[in-house]
């Protein structure tokens, strides 16, 4: 677990050495948007290998970790299998040839289990009606343990439970954090705070590291709070091609080059070769968009500021004790108000 006041900042390579270990369970804690790609990529230049990963919403970075071999097991609600059985995807060819283990939930179901361990419950009650589909009836390496049906010890009604998920670490991608590692987010949050609090440890990357005095003015955009943080990693557009909102669009052009490229084995190799494995980190990977595609399209999808109106956090004082040691209200030093508690006999020591 991670100190409030130590400076946690490092590169993504040395988070993910120190933090990451072949065999994890790895939630990718971002939701459908704004993904943290470069630690995606980075787990899998340092071929990492044998991780149960949970994900909520796998597109680009399941495929990308299922390709360079990383995943044995998958526990998801929704992976981008385009075409089908008939099409392309790395999971497809995974689950065909036997290579991989899946457990699918709902989304519901997969939010009650996060929220179920960031609380440090062991489960979660669910709506029963999940009992009559084969997301229910059909196990993989859960087992019994992917739903239990019990008796209520209050109504004595048959109610169905999932367990907690507290996965070993969490790899997640903000706007911004401070070197301490409280980390702000904004936008379509989803399941992203519960699936960092519920885990063991927490990488976060993000867009820009900022002072502390700009986390302080704004705390109700910290999510994940330092203490709780083992990592914090400053890399700008470290979700590409993916979106952040206030920093940059969905690079469309580059979803479908991957799209198309993993259609095939050979292809997905290539592809990986070229962006993961080919570029030591983001930078070199930028510099390679460069070279490929010019300046014109990152800048295309640059944001364009649209800020929100500032919220007045001012309060008369900021502590019940004047600089003189008294009680703002009363105007007597602590010492004072106990020896009245004391001849009171108001006093318990």
């Amino acid at each position: 677990m991670g100190i409030n006041n130590e400076n946690k900042v490092m590169t993504a390579k040395e988070a993910v050495e120190r933090f990451v270990n072949d065999g994890d369970e790895l939630i990718i804690g971002n939701y459908t948007v704004g993904t943290c790609m470069e630690l995606v990529f980075e787990i899998c230049r340092q071929r990492k290998k044998g991780f149960t990963v949970y994900s909520q919403s796998g597109i680009l970075d399941v495929d990308i970790m299922i390709n360079a071999g990383c995943v044995d097991r998958l526990v998801t609600t929704y992976v981008m299998r385009s075409g089908g059985k008939k099409g392309g995807g790395a999971l497809e060819r995974a689950l065909q040839a036997g290579t991989i283990e899946i457990e699918d939930y709902t989304n519901y179901n997969y939010n009650a289990r996060l929220v179920a361990g960031m609380h440090g419950f062991s489960f979660m009650q669910v709506f029963e009606g999940i009992m009559v589909t084969d997301i229910f009836k059909k196990r993989s390496f859960l087992g019994d343990d992917k739903y239990r049906v019990i008796t209520c010890p209050y109504t004595g009604k048959k109610v169905v439970t999932v367990p907690a998920a507290n996965p070993d670490v969490c790899i997640v991608h903000v706007p911004r954090a401070d070197k301490y590692g409280n980390a702000q987010y904004w936008g379509a949050l989803g399941s992203v705070a519960a699936a960092a609090l519920c885990s063991k440890r927490i990488i976060v990357s993000c867009e820009e590291i900022v002072e502390h005095d700009i986390i302080k003015s704004s705390p109700h955009l910290t999510i994940i709070p330092a203490f709780r943080v083992n990592a914090v990693v400053e890399v700008p557009w470290g979700a590409h091609p993916t979106e952040v909102l206030g920093y940059y669009n969905r690079d469309r052009s580059f979803y479908g080059m991957f799209i198309a490229a993993n259609v095939t084995a050979d292809g997905a190799k290539s592809w990986l070769d070229e962006w993961v494995f080919g570029c030591e980190d983001r930078k070199a990977y930028l510099d390679h968009y460069v070279e490929r595609f010019g300046t014109g399209p990152l800048n295309k999808l640059r944001a364009k500021p649209l800020y929100s109106a500032p919220a007045d956090y001012g309060a008369a004082f900021t502590s019940v004790w004047d600089n003189a040691g008294r009680e703002q209200t009363l105007g007597l030093t602590l010492q004072e108000i106990e020896t009245i508690l004391k001849e009171r006999g108001l006093l318990y020591e």
